[in-house]
């Protein structure tokens, strides 16, 4: 038997026919879901060759770009940005700290929050990773980068419909304290 081959259900053991309307939206190909699940995946994986040369993983590099971009956030803003909860950030910020890309200290005016900052050696790494955005978007588009305004369009279509998806989903799952929307872009 070949796996890879769909196959068709059983009948429905209470009305002896098959139950396709019932359980279509059972089928994997009709999930929201696994789209978004697949592409993450395979996005962390594209950037796995790009990072390791800066001995980085995908989750310490987006945690570096909100550094980067913000300069110095409380761990628990770092993990609103980055929708991480203490129990992935702590380790990630650990071995960031470990490799001395980043600093923790309390806050100067609430010693309970921690704040953390990219040092020296980090602000340092965002010049190795500045080639990074543009060497992905040539392995997505076949060696080159996206040429057209067409292409350059749906790209940045793309990533404002992912935002508002993401937006929707934080409601979703915390609908008291929902992500600010996403800022526009050009």
């Amino acid at each position: 038997m070949d796996l890879r081959t769909p196959t068709a259900p059983p009948p429905s053991p209470t009305t002896g026919h098959d139950d396709d309307d019932a359980h279509a939206l059972l089928r994997l190909d009709a999930q929201l879901c696994f789209p978004l699940y697949a592409a993450s995946n395979l996005v962390t994986r594209a950037y796995r060759p790009l990072l390791e040369p800066l001995g980085l993983t995908y989750p310490q590099y987006i945690a570096l770009l909100a550094l980067w971009e913000g300069g110095a956030l409380s761990v628990r803003a770092l993990g609103e940005r980055l929708l991480l909860d203490s129990g992935t950030l702590s380790p990630l910020l650990s071995r960031l700290e470990q490799r001395g890309l980043v600093s923790r200290a309390p806050h100067p005016g609430d010693r309970r929050q921690v704040v953390v900052r990219p040092t020296a050696a980090g602000w340092a790494l965002r010049a190795q990773a500045a080639g990074v955005p543009q060497a992905l978007l040539c392995r997505v588009f076949g060696g080159r980068p996206p040429e057209s305004d067409d292409e350059r369009a749906a790209l940045l279509a793309l990533r404002g419909q992912l935002q508002q998806l993401v937006v929707a989903l934080q409601r979703a799952v915390d609908p008291v304290d929902p992500l600010p929307p996403p800022e526009p872009t050009a």
